[in-house]
């Protein structure tokens, strides 16, 4: 077998194409639950712990450049090359990441439930042949 027709085989598998979907799909919605952290839960979190702003927490573990006359804060400090430790940086990933798994275990959850589901039990049979077996039953004896 070629190496271009196994490679062909391996690639139009249904698990490589379900793969790639997954990827796509979770890329997208990792970029909703960030949204949804960054533009929709850290303000309100920020403005119920005293109007902070999770993403502006940061050290800087050098002095700016000489001459540095921009503003003080992350997006710039990162731009003139300052090294940050950017913690409020973290929770908000941090944030992001939990808000995704508890996202991501209610829909297995769901999706489990589902499938789960068993087919009801078939109904009885008549009368006649629960008889019928009896006969058969006591005649084989």
């Amino acid at each position: 077998m070629s190496f271009a027709k196994e490679f062909r085989e391996f690639a139009v598998k249904g698990s490589v194409v379900d793969l790639a979907v997954g990827v796509i799909i979770g890329g997208a919605f990792g970029r909703i639950v960030d949204s949804l952290v960054k533009d929709i839960i850290m303000p309100v979190v920020g403005r119920l712990v005293g109007g902070l702003d999770f993403s502006s927490w940061f050290i800087m573990l050098a002095p700016p450049p000489p001459g540095y006359n921009g503003p003080m804060t992350y997006e710039a400090l990162t731009k003139a090359g300052v090294p940050l430790f950017a913690y409020g940086n973290f929770i908000t990933v941090a944030v992001n990441f939990f808000i995704l798994a508890f996202i991501i275990f209610l829909m297995v959850k769901q999706i489990n439930r589902l499938r789960s589901v068993e087919p009801p039990a078939p109904p009885a049979p008549p009368e006649e042949v629960m008889l019928l077996r009896e006969i058969r039953d006591a005649v084989k004896r």
